[in-house]
């Protein structure tokens, strides 16, 4: 785990993780949009924008192989919705489309989390889903895909990552500041 006071440094620190040209999977984030790392990523011209490549394709006719790209990028970056006192992280999903390249996909794995997702176990990490994420996660999916107001997201998957067998393969960015929820 690295450890970063300000937004601003993490930010230049996990760009400084990621080599130029490399092919990176921006997961839907309010952390990572939060420090400016998914504009960076997906709009510089300095990486290869997996995101980019799955938006112009065709979920009807291109499905299976939207699917495979985004599985398994070199780099997959996103955030964590807990981090307890011994280490594991936390991530919850509604559709689970992050999980694989989390878990196994990709080559490497950066999280970046705020203080705020501090938690004691992860029972605590659980409650603190279905009593803070779901409510604000809730309200970005409405404004953010035009949803109705009536739409309530749910963590339909949770992944509890313990540890990396594959050296250097996962990190974890904390940030000394409040970030995302």
């Amino acid at each position: 785990m690295n450890r970063y006071q300000s937004a601003a440094e993490a930010r230049d620190r996990v760009l400084g993780m990621i080599p130029k040209g490399a092919e990176v999977m921006t997961m839907t984030s309010v952390t990572v949009d939060s420090i400016g790392l998914g504009k960076i990523l997906n709009e510089s011209g300095n990486y290869e924008s997996a995101k980019g490549k799955l938006y112009a394709m065709d979920q009807k006719t291109q499905g299976r192989q939207m699917r495979k790209y985004g599985a398994a990028p070199d780099v997959a970056l996103g955030s964590v919705h807990a981090v307890t006192e011994t280490g594991s992280l936390v991530i919850a999903s509604l559709t689970g489309s992050q999980l694989p390249a989390y878990a196994y996909g990709s080559g490497m794995v950066i999280w970046v989390a705020g203080v705020n997702k501090l938690v004691r176990d992860l029972e605590e990490g659980l409650k603190r889903i279905d009593e803070q994420v779901v409510a604000l996660e809730s309200d970005r999916a409405r404004k953010a895909y035009g949803l109705p107001d009536d739409f309530q997201s749910f963590p339909a998957k949770v992944l509890v990552f313990n540890r990396e067998v594959q050296a250097g393969r996962a990190k974890l960015v904390l940030v000394g500041e409040v970030l995302g929820f």
